[in-house]
């Protein structure tokens, strides 16, 4: 038997929690991510922090399965104790919770996350692609949000002229563009990166700044800006 590895005689490029570090909670994998809250296995059965992370989540269906999942249920499985149990708990609460603050009009923005948690609850799981404008004033301010359009990303769907109305209206300064992919891959396509490039042109011609493009998936989401694609 190969001898017991933790996560730290890994290559750093492979470790959770210094990929997480270094490239962002996004670049991470559901199972990447729960192993870093695990923190480690067991070296008895040479079983790593990942394997008790894939093993949770096949078993109760992904995360939405661990939180529903009681106490007595987690700890029927193999290597989870109460300390482990604990930690995964109070995550996933932290979660919600952080999920249930609202990005509400008024507020700063500080974050893609910021408008992904406010969206992710009516877009995540939508069945039908929905596409908003979020309105800002100078400071970066939420004065309010419009849906655009209902369908497939499109040219016809998103035109310009549709999307800049409410903007002319409101006096807004900046925007954020949101919709969400029922598919659950937040990956924009070719279709989104067309649609971006064209409203950050008509944006800068009508001096209104185009801060971000925040596509929404099934728990998680893309932002061009934070990709360097704005």
């Amino acid at each position: 038997m190969a001898a017991y590895q933790t996560i730290k005689d890994w290559p750093e490029e492979d470790r959770p929690r210094e990929k997480l570090l270094a490239m962002g909670a996004q670049a991470l994998s559901e199972t990447e991510l729960l192993a870093i809250i695990l923190r480690n296995g067991n070296a008895s059965t040479g079983e790593s922090a990942l394997d008790h992370a894939r093993l949770l989540l096949s078993q109760f269906g992904g995360l939405k399965g661990i939180d529903d999942a009681s106490a007595a249920e987690i700890g029927a499985v193999k290597g989870i104790g109460p300390a482990k149990i604990a930690q995964l708990k109070a995550c996933l609460e932290i979660a919600k919770r952080v999920g249930a603050q609202k990005w509400e009009t008024g507020q700063p923005l500080r974050s893609a996350e910021d408008v992904y948690h406010h969206f992710r609850e009516n877009l995540g799981r939508e069945k039908r692609e929905l596409f908003y404008v979020v309105l800002l004033n100078n400071k970066n301010r939420k004065i309010r949000e419009v849906k655009i359009s209902e369908g497939s990303l499109t040219a016809s769907l998103v035109h310009p002229r549709e999307v800049y109305h409410p903007v002319i209206r409101e006096s807004a300064a900046g925007v954020i563009f949101v919709h969400n992919h029922p598919s659950g891959d937040p990956a924009p396509s070719p279709e989104d990166i067309d649609i971006t490039r064209r409203l950050k042109e008509v944006g800068e011609v009508m001096g209104v700044r185009v801060l971000d493009h925040v596509v929404i998936g099934h728990d998680r989401f893309f932002s061009f800006s934070d990709k360097g694609m704005l």
